[in-house]
């Protein structure tokens, strides 16, 4: 081969490795943003990523775009290792063209989604886009359509993750809300579906881009997103801590890792752990770390119905998924949010093989009037789905209440929980012991020469006979009551015992989820 051939390629390759030139990259830089390239080399292990259709080009020839240049075609895909697994990804490059979205840049996405799901790796987007690019009319419409109906065929087979790191809006949000996570970095990613301008134009209402779609505004208002990130490098590596906790695929289980914690280890301090005053708060968090791995805890949504928390531990090396009540937060209250985010944990956990452990402390459902009118029944219905539906090994710990619905609804043994345990200070009954003395001895204490005192004596006589875990264990829904100190031990016997459950649903094209 000639020479001028080998040059040739070189120069061309050097020129789409450049992306937008020296300015717009310069510009990225000043905004805290690194480029597409920048952040692929982060993701993935040094020297493993191997690029696919970087000689690609729009074939636009409207509004003067047949003089217009984009190298890369405004996105960067392909595959490499991240700890050694093999996964695929795109970024979108901001410096060219603003990475706006048309027909060949939406190829190129498609044809990465299409690889990870026949390889059945993990897949991710790494959003930072002016959006669908204008010029191109139709078919940047359809592009995006190409691109969510990939999402959503992939759902539950691979794990699809999405960064945003940059503007995302208009129909290019709905790629990442099809995902089962979203990243976003503080400071420089928005996303919206209309823009501040859209709003006040429309609405009247003013509003700066940040508050609007902000990553704390998606972090906390909305629950669009399940982690925020300082900035390009936290995301990333975050992104790599994540797919730790994950299999490859659905036909897979996460990867095990060696433990160095001890499995017998007994926690003297969980002994103490739970106040003898039913109402008083203490923060969940503090038990889940206990019993982790090395106490690391990968919280998924944590600034969302914070009454309510999920994530990723591990026990003996492998991946568990945590539900638990948080009774700092409104008590632990189940209500609208808070059964939205574990619904939806449950069942990423159930498509991807990570057994639940679900640690409850709960009074019961949030009352009032915003809940009922906001739909809390239907909301609600969403946990008591997905835990029914889930076949993955399901364990529940009850630590101190719970109480009626929310005691089903934290998956009790009725609803497929294969091992309950309790601790001695749980609570399980139909309602909180004042209220079940008020109505079951209502007449009584009516009657009574000194109400007061007989209904302090009903409620004592209340919590004695119902308020404990030893009622539901007599009736078979405790598995066994045991002392707080040995809950590792048993969690890591519980684990290995259900490494073997085999549960099947009956047939049918798909459930029918009160969405």
């Amino acid at each position: 081969m000639s020479v001028n051939k080998l040059e040739e390629l070189r120069q061309r390759k050097e020129k789409i490795f450049a992306g937008g030139g020296e300015k717009r990259i310069a510009k990225q830089h000043e905004k805290g943003k690194l480029t597409a390239r920048e952040r692929i080399n982060i993701l993935f292990d040094e020297g493993t990523f191997v690029e696919l259709d970087a000689f690609m080009k729009h074939r636009c020839v409207n509004f003067g775009m047949e003089k217009v240049e984009s190298p890369g075609e405004g996105v960067v895909i392909g595959y490499g290792q991240v700890d050694g697994r093999l996964v695929y990804a795109y970024a979108q490059d901001f410096t060219v063209v603003g990475g706006s979205l048309g027909e060949m840049h939406a190829k190129k996405i498609c044809k990465v989604q299409d690889l990870a799901l026949k390889m059945g790796a993990p897949i991710v987007g790494l959003n930072d886009s002016g959006g669908a690019r204008i010029q191109e009319g139709v078919d940047a419409l359809s592009g995006y359509g190409n691109i969510f109906f990939r999402n959503t065929i992939a759902s539950g087979v691979i794990p699809q993750i999405s960064a945003i790191m940059g503007p995302c809006a208009g129909g290019a949000v709905y790629s990442p809300a099809l995902t089962d996570f979203v990243f976003m970095v503080d400071k420089t990613s928005q996303m919206f579906i209309t823009g501040p301008q859209v709003i006040k134009t429309v609405t009247g209402e003013e509003v700066s881009a940040e508050a609007l779609g902000g990553a704390m505004t998606h972090n906390r208002t909305s629950g669009v997103a399940h982690f925020k990130a300082a900035n390009d490098e936290e995301c990333l590596m975050e992104i790599r801590r994540l797919l730790s906790f994950l299999p490859s695929n659905n036909q897979e289980n996460a990867p095990v890792f060696q433990s160095s914690t001890d499995i017998n280890a007994i926690i003297p301090e969980l002994d103490e752990i739970v106040p003898d005053n039913p109402n008083k708060p203490y923060d969940m968090k503090n038990i889940i770390t206990a019993i982790a791995d090395e106490g690391d805890f990968m919280e998924v949504q944590p600034y969302y119905a914070t009454n309510m928390i999920t994530g990723f531990i591990r026990i003996n090396g492998q991946s568990v998924g945590i539900i638990a009540n948080q009774p700092k937060v409104l008590a632990g209250c189940l209500d609208i949010n808070a059964s939205d985010k574990a619904g939806r944990f449950i069942r990423t956990c159930d498509c991807y093989n990570i057994p639940v452990l679900n640690l409850v402390d709960v009074p019961g459902f949030l009352p009032g009037t915003n809940q009922e009118y906001g739909g809390i029944i239907r909301h609600g219905a969403k946990m008591l789905y997905a835990y029914s539906e889930a076949t993955v090994p399901k364990i529940t710990l009850i630590v101190r209440k719970s109480y009626g619905g929310a005691y089903l609804a934290m998956c009790s043994r009725d609803l497929g929980a294969d091992v309950v345990l309790a601790w001695p200070s749980a609570e399980i009954a139909v309602m909180g012991p004042e209220g079940a003395a008020n109505i079951i001895f209502r007449n009584e204490i009516s009657e009574s020469n000194d109400p007061q005192a007989t209904r302090a004596e009903s409620i004592e006589g209340y919590k004695r006979e119902f308020a404990t875990p030893y009622k539901a264990a007599e009736r078979g829904f405790v598995d066994d009551i045991i002392e707080p100190s040995a809950t590792r031990p048993r969690l890591v016997d519980a684990l290995n015992m259900l490494a073997s459950k085999q549960e099947t649903r009956p047939p049918k094209k798909h459930g029918n989820l009160p969405v």
